[in-house]
Protein backbone atom coordinates (compact mmCIF):
# COMPACT_ATOMS: atom_id res chain seq x y z
CA UNK A 1 0.00 0.00 0.00
CA UNK A 2 1.59 3.56 -0.67
CA UNK A 3 2.33 5.56 2.43
CA UNK A 4 -0.03 8.37 1.84
CA UNK A 5 -3.42 6.71 0.19
CA UNK A 6 -5.53 8.71 -1.13
CA UNK A 7 -9.40 9.41 0.47
CA UNK A 8 -12.25 9.66 -1.62
CA UNK A 9 -14.47 12.97 -0.47
CA UNK A 10 -17.19 13.67 -2.98
CA UNK A 11 -15.81 15.10 -6.19
CA UNK A 12 -12.30 15.86 -4.70
CA UNK A 13 -9.61 13.75 -3.54
CA UNK A 14 -7.10 14.28 -0.66
CA UNK A 15 -3.87 13.69 -1.85
CA UNK A 16 -2.03 13.83 1.49
CA UNK A 17 -1.80 15.31 5.05
CA UNK A 18 0.43 18.12 5.04
CA UNK A 19 1.49 20.05 8.61
CA UNK A 20 1.17 24.12 8.10
CA UNK A 21 2.35 26.70 9.99
CA UNK A 22 -0.13 29.13 10.98
CA UNK A 23 -2.15 31.63 13.18
CA UNK A 24 -4.68 29.58 15.57
CA UNK A 25 -7.62 31.04 17.04
CA UNK A 26 -7.67 30.21 20.60
CA UNK A 27 -10.47 32.24 22.15
CA UNK A 28 -12.88 34.83 20.80
CA UNK A 29 -15.50 37.23 21.95
CA UNK A 30 -18.17 39.09 19.89
CA UNK A 31 -19.91 42.54 21.67
CA UNK A 32 -22.25 44.98 20.90
CA UNK A 33 -21.88 48.52 22.80
CA UNK A 34 -23.55 51.05 23.26
CA UNK A 35 -21.10 54.29 23.64
CA UNK A 36 -23.81 56.82 25.38
CA UNK A 37 -22.76 60.83 25.89
CA UNK A 38 -19.33 60.58 24.33
CA UNK A 39 -17.73 64.11 24.76
CA UNK A 40 -16.08 65.20 21.61
CA UNK A 41 -12.70 66.64 20.90
CA UNK A 42 -12.43 69.65 18.47
CA UNK A 43 -9.32 71.80 17.65
CA UNK A 44 -9.40 75.35 17.17
CA UNK A 45 -10.61 75.74 13.88
CA UNK A 46 -13.51 73.30 14.12
CA UNK A 47 -14.47 74.83 17.81
CA UNK A 48 -14.93 77.78 16.49
CA UNK A 49 -16.83 76.53 13.76
CA UNK A 50 -19.55 74.54 16.69
CA UNK A 51 -19.49 78.26 18.65
CA UNK A 52 -20.62 80.04 15.54
CA UNK A 53 -23.62 77.76 14.69
CA UNK A 54 -26.86 77.87 15.20
CA UNK A 55 -27.74 74.24 13.67
CA UNK A 56 -25.35 70.97 13.44
CA UNK A 57 -25.92 67.58 11.57
CA UNK A 58 -23.41 64.66 12.58
CA UNK A 59 -22.76 63.60 8.82
CA UNK A 60 -20.48 60.47 9.84
CA UNK A 61 -18.37 59.11 12.14
CA UNK A 62 -15.32 56.46 11.31
CA UNK A 63 -12.53 54.24 13.53
CA UNK A 64 -9.47 56.22 12.52
CA UNK A 65 -7.23 54.20 14.96
CA UNK A 66 -7.54 51.17 17.51
CA UNK A 67 -4.55 50.61 20.25
CA UNK A 68 -4.43 46.94 21.77
CA UNK A 69 -2.60 46.12 24.98
CA UNK A 70 -2.17 42.45 25.73
CA UNK A 71 -0.55 42.07 29.61
CA UNK A 72 -0.36 37.82 30.82
CA UNK A 73 -2.87 37.66 33.67
CA UNK A 74 -1.62 37.07 37.11
CA UNK A 75 -2.26 33.87 39.05
CA UNK A 76 -4.12 32.33 35.96
CA UNK A 77 -1.86 31.00 33.69
CA UNK A 78 -2.90 31.05 29.66
CA UNK A 79 -5.27 34.00 29.75
CA UNK A 80 -5.00 37.47 29.29
CA UNK A 81 -6.15 41.10 29.69
CA UNK A 82 -6.73 42.70 26.35
CA UNK A 83 -6.88 46.80 26.75
CA UNK A 84 -8.62 48.10 23.58
CA UNK A 85 -8.76 52.18 23.16
CA UNK A 86 -10.90 53.30 20.10
CA UNK A 87 -10.03 56.54 18.33
CA UNK A 88 -13.25 57.49 16.43
CA UNK A 89 -13.46 60.80 14.13
CA UNK A 90 -16.66 62.30 13.50
CA UNK A 91 -17.66 64.93 10.86
CA UNK A 92 -20.16 67.67 11.79
CA UNK A 93 -22.67 70.13 9.13
CA UNK A 94 -22.39 73.20 10.96
CA UNK A 95 -24.86 76.17 10.12
CA UNK A 96 -24.24 79.57 10.57
CA UNK A 97 -27.19 80.79 9.87
CA UNK A 98 -30.09 79.32 8.24
CA UNK A 99 -30.56 77.85 4.27
CA UNK A 100 -26.89 78.62 4.07
CA UNK A 101 -23.41 76.03 2.87
CA UNK A 102 -22.88 74.25 5.57
CA UNK A 103 -19.12 74.26 6.83
CA UNK A 104 -17.64 71.04 7.96
CA UNK A 105 -16.36 70.56 11.44
CA UNK A 106 -13.90 67.47 12.30
CA UNK A 107 -13.84 66.05 16.06
CA UNK A 108 -12.67 63.25 17.49
CA UNK A 109 -13.46 61.10 20.43
CA UNK A 110 -12.29 57.78 22.39
CA UNK A 111 -13.62 54.46 23.99
CA UNK A 112 -11.73 52.30 25.86
CA UNK A 113 -12.52 48.20 26.55
CA UNK A 114 -11.46 45.31 28.29
CA UNK A 115 -11.56 42.36 27.94
CA UNK A 116 -9.94 38.74 28.88
CA UNK A 117 -9.21 35.88 26.50
CA UNK A 118 -7.38 32.43 26.62
CA UNK A 119 -4.29 32.71 24.49
CA UNK A 120 -2.62 29.29 25.76
CA UNK A 121 0.89 28.76 26.98
CA UNK A 122 3.72 28.87 24.58
CA UNK A 123 7.37 30.87 26.16
CA UNK A 124 8.69 29.65 23.27
CA UNK A 125 12.28 31.45 21.35
CA UNK A 126 11.53 31.36 17.93
CA UNK A 127 14.88 31.63 15.86
CA UNK A 128 14.26 32.05 11.96
CA UNK A 129 16.80 32.20 9.51
CA UNK A 130 17.41 35.61 7.55
CA UNK A 131 19.90 36.14 4.23
CA UNK A 132 20.60 39.84 6.01
CA UNK A 133 21.87 38.04 9.14
CA UNK A 134 24.28 35.68 7.57
CA UNK A 135 26.67 38.55 7.43
CA UNK A 136 26.67 38.88 10.87
CA UNK A 137 28.14 36.89 13.81
CA UNK A 138 24.43 36.12 15.90
CA UNK A 139 21.40 35.60 14.39
CA UNK A 140 18.55 37.80 14.63
CA UNK A 141 16.77 38.64 17.48
CA UNK A 142 14.14 35.85 18.11
CA UNK A 143 10.55 36.00 18.14
CA UNK A 144 8.81 35.40 20.91
CA UNK A 145 5.29 33.43 20.71
CA UNK A 146 3.20 35.83 22.43
CA UNK A 147 -0.51 35.83 21.65
CA UNK A 148 -1.62 38.18 19.46
CA UNK A 149 -5.00 40.20 19.88
CA UNK A 150 -6.93 41.17 16.51
CA UNK A 151 -9.83 43.46 16.34
CA UNK A 152 -12.93 43.52 13.95
CA UNK A 153 -15.14 46.46 13.55
CA UNK A 154 -16.92 47.98 11.55
CA UNK A 155 -17.30 51.81 11.63
CA UNK A 156 -20.16 52.75 14.36
CA UNK A 157 -23.94 53.63 14.04
CA UNK A 158 -24.59 57.63 15.22
CA UNK A 159 -27.54 56.91 17.49
CA UNK A 160 -27.59 60.51 18.66
CA UNK A 161 -25.75 64.04 19.39
CA UNK A 162 -26.64 66.41 21.94
CA UNK A 163 -25.31 69.99 22.45
CA UNK A 164 -24.38 71.18 25.58
CA UNK A 165 -23.03 74.26 27.31
CA UNK A 166 -18.84 73.84 27.86
CA UNK A 167 -17.38 75.03 31.00
CA UNK A 168 -14.95 78.24 30.22
CA UNK A 169 -11.78 76.43 30.32
CA UNK A 170 -8.54 75.66 28.08
CA UNK A 171 -7.62 71.97 28.17
CA UNK A 172 -4.49 70.76 26.45
CA UNK A 173 -5.73 67.20 24.24
CA UNK A 174 -2.74 66.81 22.21
CA UNK A 175 -1.44 64.22 24.30
CA UNK A 176 -4.85 62.21 24.45
CA UNK A 177 -4.60 61.15 20.71
CA UNK A 178 -2.36 59.02 18.16
CA UNK A 179 0.47 60.78 17.04
CA UNK A 180 -0.85 59.99 13.40
CA UNK A 181 -4.26 61.35 14.36
CA UNK A 182 -2.56 64.63 15.27
CA UNK A 183 -0.25 64.25 11.91
CA UNK A 184 -3.31 64.38 9.62
CA UNK A 185 -4.39 67.74 11.19
CA UNK A 186 -3.54 71.06 10.05
CA UNK A 187 -4.70 72.82 13.22
CA UNK A 188 -3.76 70.97 16.43
CA UNK A 189 -3.87 73.93 18.65
CA UNK A 190 -6.21 73.27 21.33
CA UNK A 191 -9.31 75.04 21.62
CA UNK A 192 -9.65 77.72 24.54
CA UNK A 193 -13.13 79.16 26.27
CA UNK A 194 -15.19 77.12 23.75
CA UNK A 195 -19.05 77.96 24.60
CA UNK A 196 -20.61 74.63 23.15
CA UNK A 197 -19.97 71.05 23.38
CA UNK A 198 -20.67 67.97 21.85
CA UNK A 199 -21.87 64.83 23.19
CA UNK A 200 -22.52 61.70 21.04
CA UNK A 201 -23.89 58.04 21.13
CA UNK A 202 -22.71 55.31 19.17
CA UNK A 203 -23.12 52.11 18.58
CA UNK A 204 -20.32 50.13 18.32
CA UNK A 205 -20.02 46.09 17.20
CA UNK A 206 -16.98 44.11 17.75
CA UNK A 207 -14.87 40.94 17.66
CA UNK A 208 -12.00 40.40 19.52
CA UNK A 209 -9.96 37.33 18.57
CA UNK A 210 -6.56 36.11 20.54
CA UNK A 211 -4.46 34.01 18.19
CA UNK A 212 -1.31 32.12 18.18
CA UNK A 213 1.14 30.67 15.82
CA UNK A 214 0.33 26.80 15.31
CA UNK A 215 1.48 23.47 13.66
CA UNK A 216 -1.87 21.80 12.49
CA UNK A 217 -1.82 18.94 10.03
CA UNK A 218 -4.77 19.22 7.54
CA UNK A 219 -5.55 17.40 4.60
CA UNK A 220 -4.03 18.38 1.02
CA UNK A 221 -6.06 18.22 -2.05
CA UNK A 222 -3.89 19.48 -4.81
CA UNK A 223 -2.17 22.49 -5.94
CA UNK A 224 -4.27 25.36 -6.28
CA UNK A 225 -4.27 26.22 -10.00
CA UNK A 226 -6.50 28.86 -11.83
CA UNK A 227 -8.85 27.63 -14.45
CA UNK A 228 -10.28 30.86 -15.31
CA UNK A 229 -8.68 33.05 -18.33
CA UNK A 230 -7.68 36.49 -17.50
CA UNK A 231 -10.10 38.96 -19.27
CA UNK A 232 -8.34 42.35 -20.69
CA UNK A 233 -11.62 43.33 -22.89
CA UNK A 234 -12.10 46.78 -21.48
CA UNK A 235 -14.22 47.99 -25.17
CA UNK A 236 -17.39 47.28 -23.08
CA UNK A 237 -18.44 49.17 -20.33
Amino acid sequence: MPDNPILETGERRINEAVCIDTKRIFDSCVSKDCLEDLRVTFFSRSQRLIDEAVTIKTRDCTIEEVSIDVEEVPFNRGFYSVDITFYFRLRFDTYAAPCTTPQVAIGFAQFNKKCILYGSDGDVKVFVSNPCSEALDCPVAPQYTNPVAKVQAVDPVILATDICDSCDCCVSVCSSFPQSILNSIEDTMPSCGASKAILVTLGLFSIVQMERDAQILIPAYDYCIPERECNCNTSNP
